[in-house]
């Protein structure tokens, strides 16, 4: 038998499969991000109180099988976890290197 999760008012059990997939399709999983990656999604999912059930990462895109409950739409989720995590790993393969957001550097050029 199933188990169902439950909110106050509802008995669910919604997953649903996402596949993420990087712009022309580069090979960009590997190596450190691939450690990396892993750990941001499975985060930023429980920020949003869903889960990632299944998870598979490929050179060129990630499949993703997720837990999301219905007080949440899939497209926010899944746009939260897109967003956050390509934050979190630019600044990752930034390596120190300083990145000024396009709103701050008009604000840097105005005060000077």
């Amino acid at each position: 038998m199933k188990e169902y999760q439950s909110l106050s008012h509802t008995r669910w059990d919604c997953k649903y499969h996402v596949v993420f997939i990087p712009k022309r399709r580069k090979k960009l999983i590997f190596g450190k991000v691939r450690k990396h990656i892993g750990e941001v999604l499975h985060d930023l999912a429980n920020q949003k109180e869903s889960a990632i059930v299944e998870g598979h990462l490929m050179l060129d895109h990630i499949h993703m099988c997720i837990s999301i409950p219905p007080k949440y739409s899939v497209s926010h989720v899944v746009g939260f976890i897109k967003g956050k995590s390509a934050i979190a790993i630019a600044r990752q393969l930034s390596r120190g290197r300083k990145w000024i957001p396009p709103n701050e550097m008009v604000l840097t050029d105005a005060l000077q």
